[in-house]
Parts: structure tokens; sequence; C-alpha cells
């Protein structure tokens, strides 16, 4: 049995790159691939969770790389479905606090067209802890 390297997460999602990266605001293209999809070409729902909450998460980070947002609620409203080919995902901070941030995001199809929209409450936690915790996991 040969030994395939591990994607990364940007990989997995199918990241083509990021359109913009600023304080409070992220827009993320990806592809759609056909092992992405179900019954009739459409993308399964988790990747569009993913692909909206990884907008979401870099929204935040791009105004506080200290932190790790990490969700406590995630609600996807799907409108439309996403096909193979390129989709945008956008994220943007609604409201934060101290620990606690209300965000917003949607994922549209290369003609913009809104195909998803979700909205997500995420604890604020420290980058340095998380990582720590993470590492600690591995060993």
């Amino acid at each position: 049995m040969t030994e395939t390297a591990t994607p990364t997460l940007h990989e997995a999602l199918g990241q083509v790159r990021v359109l913009k990266l600023e304080p409070g605001r992220a827009a993320i293209e990806y592809r759609v691939a056909p092992h992405m999809c179900h019954s009739g070409g459409v993308a399964q729902g988790g990747f569009v969770c993913g692909w909206i909450d990884a907008a979401m998460a870099h929204a935040v980070i791009a105004e506080a790389a200290e932190v790790t947002p990490m969700s406590l609620e995630l609600k996807v409203s799907f409108f439309a479905p996403a096909r193979p080919g390129l989709v945008i995902a956008e994220g943007w901070i609604e409201r934060r606090g101290r620990s606690t941030c209300f965000l917003e995001g949607q994922l549209k199809d290369a003609d913009g067209n809104v195909l998803a929209k979700a909205s997500s409450t995420a604890r604020l936690m420290p980058r340095a802890q998380v990582e720590a915790a993470a590492r600690r996991a591995v060993e």
C-alpha cells in the first residue's frame, strides 16, 4: 500500500485563493469539484458550511490575529445548489465583544447569485492557548 500525503484543510476544501482579507471581512474563492458532490452534481451541504465558516473565521483573524474563533453555533440557509466550478465565500463580523463574536457570511456563484447565507456565534480564544491544546492532543 502506498502512502499518500494528507491534504491541508485549504486543499481539502478546494481553496483557490483569498480574494479579500481586511479587518472584519474576508472573501475566499473555492473550486467545487465533482468528488464534493452528490446526486445531480450538487455540492454536499457540509462543504457549503465549511466554505462560509472558513470565510467568517478569516474575517475574525484578519481583525485580531491573536485570537482563534471557536464556533459555538452555526446556522446555514440554502437557497440554490452549488455546482462544480468556482464559488466565492464571504464572511464578516456583524458585532464583536471581548470574548464573543457574531458573524455572518454567504456563498455566491461566479455570476454573483447568492447560494447560501450563514450566521454564527464564536467564542474568541487566545490563539496560543488553542495551539498549545492542539499540540498536547497529538502527543
